[in-house]
């Protein structure tokens, strides 16, 4: 069989979702605030 050849890399996904880019802007801050407050055990990637 061959190998799938689709699917993310972990390097896109912190860049686009990761803790430090969250806490970049005023809305990524509330999305960690809000995740947090619900008792997420990962808020971020």
């Amino acid at each position: 069989m061959t190998q799938r050849t689709f699917g993310g890399t972990s390097r896109k996904r912190k860049r686009v979702s990761g803790f430090r880019v969250r806490m970049r802007s005023h809305t990524g801050r509330r999305v960690v605030r809000t995740r947090r407050k619900r008792g997420r055990a990962r808020l971020t990637v």
